[in-house]
Formats: C-alpha cells, sequence, structure tokens
C-alpha cells in the first residue's frame, strides 16, 4: 500500500532477459509472526524505554496482516493459470526512535531511527503473478540519523536546517512522484533473482537504502529540500536521484516546485525503461489545500519528464467538497488524472489514502494500467459515521491512450470500511468490481476472459 510503481516490472535479466501457519522461515530461525501478533496486546500504548529532561526513547511495533481473494488472475508477472487466486501477507515492524537535545550546541537536536521487519506470503501467490506464496525475508529498512539546527540561527527560526542521513523514506509532496520505495515482488519473478521478502500489497520496505537530506526552513512560509538518495530495489535498476523541493504554504494552502535528476542506474539490471532513469529529468508544480474555504480540497500536479527517448508528462487535478453541516459529513470529490504513453512514475506511493496513488486496487495492483499510458476518472463518497469510522466508495474509468501497448480500458468499484479500535488497531475490510473491456488474449490482461472480477480484501493493523 505505500510505493509500489509497476511501470518497471519489464525487467531484463543479465543475460537479457488464511494464514493457516503463521511460522516463516529465515535461514536456520524460525520466527513466528503469529506468536509476535499476539505478545503485543491490543491495550499496549507507546513503549517509552528512557527519558528525561532532554532525551527520549521509543520501542515501536506495529503488525499488518491482509487476506487476498479475487476471482481472476492477470498476466503481469511471472507464471500464473487463469481463475481465481487467494493469497495472504504478513509484515512485523519493530525499532527503536528516539531524540535529544543538545543544550551547549544552541538547544540543538539529535534524532534517529532503526526499524527491523519481517515479512512473507502465503497460501499461493497474489492475482498478477508478482509472488508465488514461498516469500520469507526479514532485515533492517529504516536506519537513519539526523540534526536539527535549534536556535543556532535564531534570525531564520527555530531548527532552520535539519539534516538527516542513511536509511529512512523520502516523500515529496503528495507522493505523485516520490513516496518511499515500496516496491516488492518475489519469487514469481526472474526466478526469485528480486525478491524483496513478498507482502506485495503491503509493501513491507519503503525506506530508500542511502539518502542524504537537508531540509531548510522548518515551517515558515518558504522551505525547501536538497535531497540525494540510492535505492537498492533491483526490480527498479537500483537508480539514484539528485531532487531539489522549494515549497510555499500555509495552514490553507500549499505550493512546490521540484526538480529531480537521474544520476545512475545498474546496468546490469536495468531495460530500455528502467535504463533512461539515468540523466532523466523532471520538473513538477504542484498546490493542495482548502485555498481559504471551509470544507473545500483542491489538490493538483503537474510533472514534466526530459528522458533519452523523449519527453512525457503526467498530471491531475482533483477537488472534494465535504458537508459539514449533515449527518456523517458527507464528502464527495472527483479526479481526473493522466500519464502519458511512456511517463516513469518512479517511486510514486501511497499517501492520503485508498486512490492515492494507487487507483483502483485491482487495476494498480494487479491488472493495470500502472500509472503509464492511461487517463483516469475517478468519483469519491466518504461517510463519517462516527469519529473512529470511514465508510468510502471509490469509482473510476480507465482509458489506455496508445493501444498498441495493450488495450486496458475498464470500469472499477471499490467499497471500503477503515474502523479504528482503539488507539492501536486498524481494521479495513474492502469489496472491488472490475470490469475490463478486453480479455489478454484480445489485448487486455485478465486471463481467459473479459469477465466481471470480484475482488476482496481484509486488512488488520496494529500499532504502538
Amino acid at each position: 500500500m505505500s510505493s509500489k510503481s509497476r511501470i518497471t516490472l519489464t525487467y531484463k535479466k543479465p543475460d537479457e532477459q488464511k494464514v493457516r501457519s503463521f511460522k516463516v522461515q529465515f535461514g536456520a530461525v524460525n520466527i513466528f509472526l503469529g506468536l509476535a501478533l499476539a505478545v503485543v496486546n491490543h491495550s499496549a500504548s507507546a513503549a517509552t524505554i528512557y527519558k528525561d529532561d532532554n532525551s527520549k526513547l521509543d520501542f515501536t511495533v506495529q503488525a499488518i496482516y491482509g487476506a487476498f481473494h479475487s476471482s481472476e488472475s492477470y498476466n503481469q508477472g511471472g507464471p500464473i493459470k487463469s481463475g481465481a487466486a487467494g493469497w495472504q501477507e504478513g509484515v512485523l515492524r519493530a525499532g527503536f526512535k528516539g531524540q535529544t537535545l543538545l543544550p551547549g550546541l544552541y538547544d540543538s537536536s539529535l534524532y534517529g531511527e532503526t526499524t527491523w521487519v519481517a515479512s512473507g506470503t502465503w497460501d499461493g501467490g497474489d492475482a498478477a503473478g508478482y509472488t508465488d506464496g514461498s516469500e520469507r525475508r526479514a532485515s533492517i529498512d529504516r536506519a537513519y540519523i539526523g540534526w536539527r539546527s535549534g536556535n543556532l540561527m535564531h534570525d531564520w527560526g527555530k531548527d532552520f536546517v535539519d539534516l538527516s542521513v542513511g536509511s529512512q523514506k523520502i516523500q515529496i509532496g503528495d507522493g505523485f512522484i516520490i513516496n518511499g520505495d515500496g516496491l516488492s515482488v518475489g519469487n514469481n519473478i526472474a526466478d526469485g533473482q528480486l525478491d524483496r521478502g513478498g507482502a506485495y500489497y503491503l509493501t513491507p520496505r519503503n525506506a530508500f537504502h542511502n539518502t542524504v537530506k537537508l531540509h531548510l526552513g522548518a515551517q515558515d512560509l518558504w522551505r525547501g529540500d536538497l535531497i540525494w538518495l540510492k535505492s537498492d530495489n533491483e526490480i527498479k535498476a537500483k537508480p539514484e536521484l539528485g531532487i531539489a523541493v522549494l515549497e510555499r504554504g500555509d495552514e490553507h494552502a500549499t505550493f512546490g516546485l521540484t526538480y529531480i535528476k537521474g544520476l545512475g542506474v545498474d546496468e546490469s539490471l536495468a531495460n530500455s525503461f528502467s535504463a533512461q532513469r539515468d540523466g532523466l529529468e523532471v520538473v513538477s508544480l504542484r498546490g493542495q489545500g482548502d485555498f481559504g474555504i471551509k470544507d473545500l480540497f483542491l489538490s493538483f500536479e503537474y510533472a514534466h519528464e526530459d528522458k533519452s527517448q523523449g519527453q512525457e508528462h503526467a498530471w491531475y487535478a482533483e477537488g472534494a467538497w465535504t458537508f459539514s453541516q449533515l449527518p456523517w459529513t458527507p464528502r464527495l470529490g472527483y479526479r481526473y488524472s493522466r500519464y502519458s504513453e511512456d511517463y516513469d512514475p518512479l517511486f510514486s506511493g501511497y499517501s492520503r489514502g485508498y486512490g492515492t496513488w494507487f487507483q483502483g486496487e485491482v487495476a494498480s495492483n494487479y491488472s493495470g494500467p500502472f500509472q503509464r499510458n492511461a487517463g483516469i476518472h475517478m468519483a469519491e463518497l466518504q461517510l463519517h459515521p462516527t469519529a473512529n469510522l470511514t465508510l468510502g466508495a471509490l469509482a473510476y474509468s480507465f482509458r489506455s491512450l496508445d493501444k498498441r501497448q495493450g488495450d486496458l480500458d475498464a470500469s472499477e468499484v471499490d467499497a471500503y470500511l477503515d474502523w479504528s479500535v482503539g488507539e492501536n488497531w486498524v481494521i479495513s475490510p474492502l469489496v472491488g468490481l472490475y470490469k475490463p473491456k478486453k480479455s489478454a488474449e484480445q489485448g487486455g490482461s485478465q486471463l481467459g476472459n473479459d469477465n466481471l472480477n470480484v475482488y476482496s480484501q481484509l486488512v488488520v493493523a496494529f500499532h504502538f
């Protein structure tokens, strides 16, 4: 659910080319994910290990379980048979997060985080064939340290400088272009050479392996970032990017200008598409907020790419209105987005909720389009019966721009529930109805037929 850009799944090898058991095998060590979930009881709160006047160290845990079923399958990944697919995914994150004030150094501060992640897929693979159900992995994901300047630059504001280095998640704006490194395929792709631990939908690992981020301006009206990052994700050819961001914003609206320069890829992993990230240039303009009008939400972004094989672009415009005086405070919204024929979505990822930036649970995860060669209409309805319960429905219409690349015209409706149980649990069931115009045999992606796909999922998450 995090950052799953599928456009690079045409991988070229170097030679050219529900849980019935929570037991997860990592080499000679048996980690029982189910036991870990049981130990983390629902009454837990944030676990502060150490605290004094200047320092604090917390222990954090997040456990996520997902059960999925699709009545149809898609030819996006490795070998897969047509028909129904059912599978389960699990993720366990645990780590430490802390900060300490440095009173003798202008009240500046150090902060950092380290997170260990275990993940797996069971009971067969996903509906697109990215996983086969045998994936298991435990590894460090986040490991970074940072420094905030405190009153060192008093005239420019507290913590005007924020410098961090290490393995961390990077998000730019709304996540339309950059929102973590979450794509996690499994053993069904390239004979397992690209396995990142499965849990394809839940995207367990979203930190960029190497980063340096310099943030200037804290929460001032004007603020900016200079960022260098390098991915270790093989299926994306391990791209290296330089990023500059300039923002101006207040409580009503934020505008942002982003420049991205591709600094390299791993040529042994790259195909003709991902190789263009070396030298790629992206310029993006965005805005978001209520613009001083209560109950209004507006958001837009335009991204222009200059690649070695041509120029591409993507954009969206979105508006919504919340009827705050009505029972259940209904929210109605509409968005149109367009991705040109060979647009590269880079590290676009899950941000504001369902529909951002994975449009259609079936389309964005299994059937396509994957933020390329598409025009997409979306209509949204949200209801809030209580403060901890959201009911929602999203309707999509997908149109392929260049049908020589495949005809993925389709429609989809997703209905979901987000229920926060206490302070620590979230339960989110979803049902989707997806109807493609054409089958895989006719130029689409759904194997065997163009029938209506009834898709369902249940995601349960715990955190403290």
